[in-house]
């Protein structure tokens, strides 16, 4: 993997609240186009990677590159460019309440580009269409069930065209035939739009069907990392248990 294909680079990343060390020396690259899906028990640092990622936190020491820019030191507006370029799909989609459905989708644009309404409008339906929420665009977040909620989130993560997608716990309260429509929507971007996705996730059913590289955390250290077909064959303990489990651990 040479420099130029790499999205995301995490560089011997630690981090510890108080006495208790989250995450100690990982490191790891994702390239572009992939989907990296990182696994762990609660508690193992997944929640807390994908914060360092986002840069809501900083690392106590280590380097973190996305789309090659360090952003371990950049104050909030600094990130702000950075976070243009990246779209986050929240466990629990956190939509607003008070917004409908299109306007969800429309406030990334309106609040980080200088198109007019028409070019909003326009994005706005063709990111719903995506998800297969068109006729869903004046709804509002409480009228509409769990995976649709997940979709209508999706959509507003990608209303900027993000080269970086991070997604926490996309099948997290799904039942098993939406949780695989979300997996294949993510599918779907990497192949269409080259998108370099991590993912934050506790199934392994969705891990082993969108993943080119597997991640499993263990007490703060990367237990093992390497495609499904390489920890499927991997000698350790907790490795082998995250490989043997089906649906969510």
């Amino acid at each position: 993997m040479n420099d130029q294909a790499i999205a995301v680079s995490f560089q011997n990343v630690s981090k510890a609240f108080d006495d208790h060390q989250v995450l100690d020396n990982v490191t790891f690259d994702v390239a572009q186009g992939e989907i990296c899906c990182i696994l762990g028990r609660s508690g193992t640092g997944k929640s807390v990677t994908l914060r360092l990622l986002m840069g809501l936190i900083k690392p106590d020491s280590g380097r973190i590159f996305m789309n090659h820019v360090e952003i371990q030191s950049l104050d909030s507006a600094e990130l702000v460019p950075v976070r243009k370029t990246m779209g986050f799909l929240f466990q629990y989609s956190a939509l607003f309440d008070s917004m409908t459905v299109g306007e969800n989708v429309a406030f990334p644009l309106r609040r980080h580009t200088a198109f007019p309404e028409r070019q909003i409008q326009t994005v706005v339906r063709e990111k719903l269409a995506s998800v297969g929420l068109e006729n869903d665009i004046d709804q509002m977040p409480l009228e509409l069930s769990g995976g649709m909620r997940k979709r209508a989130g999706l959509a507003r993560a990608l209303a900027l065209d993000p080269e970086i997608l991070l997604v926490d716990e996309p099948s997290s309260g799904l039942d098993p035939i939406t949780a695989r429509e979300i997996d294949t929507l993510l599918l779907a971007l990497k192949s269409g739009r080259s998108t370099s996705i991590v993912v934050v996730t506790h199934s392994m059913t969705s891990a082993r069907q969108i993943s080119d590289h597997l991640i499993v955390l263990k007490e703060g250290k990367i237990a093992a990392q390497g495609t499904v077909s390489e920890m499927d064959n991997s000698n350790i303990d907790v490795v082998r248990q995250f490989m043997s489990a089906t649906g969510e651990s």
